[in-house]
């Protein structure tokens, strides 16, 4: 079985995988990281020897300590130093090779936020609660930010500074969705492609409980219920001779390099 490449010079890109007991679906998603991108597993309190297994197969090791899917992101994206940051679930249920287009449309400049939109690779891989659930925050996401998406999956890639710039600060359910509502109100492009969602490797740490599905929603609630940040006021009239500056996290002027928003103070993490 292939281990992730590991390589002193910076990576292409960085794979940020979330990881809390997920040893028996580690070395199938290691072995699926394209060449040349790192993947960083950030344990967040494994017992079962996770850390172990992904630093044996050549990943990088992030240990978070606080207990949180969004605590574990976030301390992966703090991590991270490529240019573009992937995410990927741990289990075993998408694979992150697909996550090569993504990469592609961000730097291209046709999108800012690329999400794939999981589609079951057959009956009984996404459990029904879990999808009517995600099809609900959906339709409110589009009421808060006009955004027309069909899933809030884990599967995206984004540029790295801007990501930061955002401000998240949701650290557990959460975190995957004040991503896109913040994006939005940044005036991000996000765009959605379909990828097939496998069998899980273990049972789910959110949606296979009920305390787990509670927690989820009230995270979510909670974030679409941020308020919109105001408008900016009506830009003053240019003067003759000059161009406005185009909108979005990566805007740039004619023969200068992309201004990038300067990034805020990162939460723990340590590499090890």
């Amino acid at each position: 079985m292939r281990a992730v490449t590991t390589s002193p010079t910076p990576p292409d890109v960085d794979v940020v995988l979330p990881c809390l007991n997920e040893a028996g679906a580690l070395p199938w998603v290691l072995s699926r990281i394209p060449e040349g991108w790192r993947a960083l597993v950030v344990d967040n309190g494994s017992t079962d020897g996770s850390a172990r297994i992904a630093r044996a197969l050549g990943a990088t090791v992030v240990h978070e300590p606080r207990r949180g899917f969004g605590a574990a992101c976030h301390a992966g994206l703090a991590a991270a130093t490529a240019d573009v940051v992937c995410f990927c679930d741990c289990d075993g249920s998408l694979d992150p090779a697909l996550l090569v287009p993504f990469v592609s449309e961000v730097r291209s400049g046709a999108a800012d936020l690329v999400l794939g939109r999981r589609r079951p690779a057959r009956r009984g891989v996404w459990p029904a609660h879990a999808r009517a659930g995600n099809l609900v925050l959906a339709r409110l996401l589009r009421r808060r930010t006009g955004l027309r998406l069909r899933d809030l999956g884990p599967l995206r890639a984004a540029r790295r500074a801007p990501l930061l710039a955002l401000g998240l600060t949701d650290r557990r359910s959460g975190y995957p969705l004040q991503m896109v509502v913040r994006a939005a109100d940044a005036g991000w492009r996000v765009t959605e492609h379909d990828v097939p969602y496998l069998p899980r490797t273990g049972a789910s740490k959110v949606t296979g409980t009920w305390r787990g599905t509670w927690q989820a929603v009230r995270d979510m609630s909670r974030v679409l219920a941020e308020p919109a940040p105001p408008k900016p006021p009506t830009a003053a009239v240019a003067s003759p001779g000059t161009e406005p500056a185009p909108a979005g996290p990566l805007a740039t002027t004619q023969g200068a390099e992309p201004r990038l928003p300067a990034s805020p103070a990162l939460p723990r993490g340590t590499l090890r």
